[in-house]
Parts: structure tokens; sequence; C-alpha cells
């Protein structure tokens, strides 16, 4: 019986990785977390594409990401995967709640891997802001009908505390519940270990559910899930732990965090965020992704380049042994490097970036860095 055919490529450079790591930009020198090491800094942010069928990863998904293995990220994080069915964000949002689930997800890591490239998965629950549209239908304002797919009946959250009106009213959580969602988390974890993948991140950002039972905004429950920072923080203390038993030590374990609320009567904000920093990094949360908002629809965020620079900033300083991502406004690779070689974080995630063109060869261009291209690419280098 002849075996299956691999139609891997060798490759004999490490995209992206600097020539010479001692005289490289600071943005283009190796990053090394536990037992593993970024060629650069440069990082692909999750981004949703809605294209998932049933939770399902399709060719859509491989050629996206498999692009940023060519063009030499440092890392590549999937866009959030949800760990239920009733997690996902949309219904065309990916999964990973079923074993059947790994073996696409496999594939573009072996790609990912065939190519010296990293790859992450971000694993989350949506909570309240479940069963919406993608961005580009009805901008995602509005509640997907079971018609065509939707689960508004069995949307979720801490309390039943709709995030607008044209999202579902969640149903408050059990105890129970709640402990089953730790699980499913965990049982996540271990697929996406099956997978082989380098890094996974827990989303407890941008207004979904570990970010719902952070905030008081969303959080008014009375019992150990809510009230104090100490209890509205059990529930990702809970995940963190459960996804480090079963989490190789020898692989990191991102934590993406809205670092504020950006809403006046919240108490979630950079000092309540460096406190549940400091409680989980013993637990063995490597890195923290600094993000920020997207809890209520009152924000008011301060827009602008860098704008959330400052958080990563204050959290790497506050926490020493942990790495920061920073995020948001960054466009230039000026800036980018400045913010590595000034120690205000340790990486960088863009999204927007990567979706107009190669930013790491024209990054490395204008920090005077040669770096590596894939040989099928080696003539972009000149």
């Amino acid at each position: 019986m002849s075996t299956p055919a691999d139609f891997r490529v060798t490759q004999y450079n490490v995209p992206g990785a600097a020539k010479d790591p001692e005289t490289a930009a600071h943005l283009f020198r190796p990053l090394t977390v536990r037992d593993t090491t970024f060629a650069n800094r440069i990082f692909v942010s999750p981004m949703c594409q809605y294209s998932a069928q049933d939770g399902f990863a399709t060719d859509y998904h491989l050629v996206h990401l498999g692009q940023f293995a060519l063009r030499g990220v440092g890392l590549a994080m999937v866009e959030a995967t949800a760990i239920t069915p009733e997690g996902r964000i949309s219904p065309q949002c990916l999964g990973l709640w079923k074993d059947e689930q790994i073996a696409p997800l496999k594939r573009i890591v072996d790609f990912y891997h065939a190519n010296h490239g990293k790859i992450g998965i971000q694993l989350g629950h949506a909570g309240r802001k479940a069963s919406t549209y993608p961005l580009f239908e009805k901008d995602g304002r509005s509640l997907v009908p079971e018609s065509e797919g939707g689960w508004g009946e069995n949307v979720v959250g801490p309390s039943a505390v709709a995030w607008s009106d044209y999202m579902a009213t969640p149903k408050e959580l059990t105890v129970e519940q709640i402990k089953d969602l730790v699980a499913a988390f965990v049982a996540a974890v271990q697929r996406a270990e099956e997978a082989g993948f380098d890094v996974v991140e827990i989303h407890g950002a941008h207004g979904y559910l570990i970010h719902e039972f952070l905030s008081p905004v969303s959080n008014q429950r009375t019992d150990d899930y809510g009230g104090s920072l100490e209890n509205r923080a059990r529930f990702l203390v809970e995940l963190v732990e459960g996804a480090r038993s079963v989490w190789p030590a020898s692989k990191p374990l991102f934590l993406r965090l809205s670092c504020t609320d950006w809403v006046e009567d919240s108490t979630w904000d950079i000092d309540e965020v460096i406190e549940v920093v400091k409680r989980v990094a013993p637990l063995g949360v490597d890195v923290v992704d600094c993000s920020t908002g997207g809890n209520a629809r009152h924000q008011k965020i301060a827009y602008g380049p860098l704008y959330q620079v400052p958080f990563a900033e204050q959290i790497k300083q506050a926490v020493p042994e942990v790495r920061t991502i920073a995020v948001g406004g960054i466009t230039e690779a000026t800036d980018a490097e400045a913010i590595i070689a000034n120690g205000r974080a340790d990486a960088v995630m863009l999204a927007r970036e990567f979706l107009r063109d190669s930013w790491v060869a024209r990054s490395a261009k204008a920090l005077g860095t040669k770096i590596g291209f894939t040989n099928q690419y080696m003539y972009g280098a000149h």
C-alpha cells in the first residue's frame, strides 16, 4: 500500500529572520519564550474571517494564514476560535469544540512548520456578543435568527445584561455551567496541542465572555464570580490553571486582555488589569497581548497612532516576569522599532497592515536589515 504524498517543500531560509541578529534592528531580533523562539518581533493579530463551515477551517484559512508564513512573520495568530458552538461570534466563526475540527487546523500548522514559521491559536467564547452577523453583513449589528443558524436563545453571560438592544439578552451562567465552560476551554487547549500549535492565546478582551466576567459593566453577580476583583477574575484564573495543566511546559501561553473599558463608571482599567496579571503570571501566563475596549457601547476610545502602547508598557514595568505585546494604530516600521528598542513592549501585533501588503519585508528594508526570504520569493530581497 502506497503512502500519501508529502507535498511540503523544503525551505533553506527562515523567512523573516535577520541575517545578522546582532546588528539587526530591534524589531528583527529573535524572541525566545520558554522553548519557543520567534524569528522576529512582528506578529499577526487574530483577525476574524467569518469563513468557517460549522466551525471547521477551510481552504480559505490555509491560504489566508499561509501567506503570512511565506512573508516571514515571527508569529501568526489564528482568529478567535470558539470552545463551544454557542461560543462563536457568528455562525461562520472557527471552532475547536470537537476532535474532528483538529485535522484542517493541523494542515495549516504543518504548512507553517514546513516553512519554519510559528503559529498560535486564540481560544475564546463570545458570551453575550454571540450569534451575530459577520462585520461585513449588516455591520455585525444584528442577532442572527435561528432560521439562519443563530442561537439567540442560548446566548450566555456572567449576568443577564445585554450588550445592546440589537443583541441577545444573555442567560446568566450558573456555577455548574461556568465549571463546564472551564472544562471546555481545557479540552480545546488539548486539541490545540494535538494540532501542533506553537502558542495558545486565551481571549480575555473585546467584550467577550472572559472580559465580561472581569468588568463590572457586564458582571453584576453577587456570588463567588462577581463583585470584588478577586471574584470577577476567578473565571480567568480557573481557565489559566486548567490550560496550563494540559498545555506543554515548553510552550508559551498568551493572554489577550482589554486593558481598559474606556468607560468612566467602570473600575476595569489598567490598575485592575495589572493586579490580574500579577495573579495569573505565576500560574503560567507568559505573554500579555494588550488591547482595549469592546465591552460597552458607551465607551469613549482615544483612538490615534500607538494609542494602546502605553498599556503594554505599564504592564511590562509592573510585572517584569511577563512579556507584553503592543497592538493598535501601529503602521510604520520606525514606530514599531522604537517600541521594541525603547523597551515599551517585547513584540508588536498588526492586523490591517497585513491585509494591505507584505509589511515584514517593507519594514526590514526601511530599517536597513537583511532578512531571509522563502526560496521561491528570494528575488524579492533585491
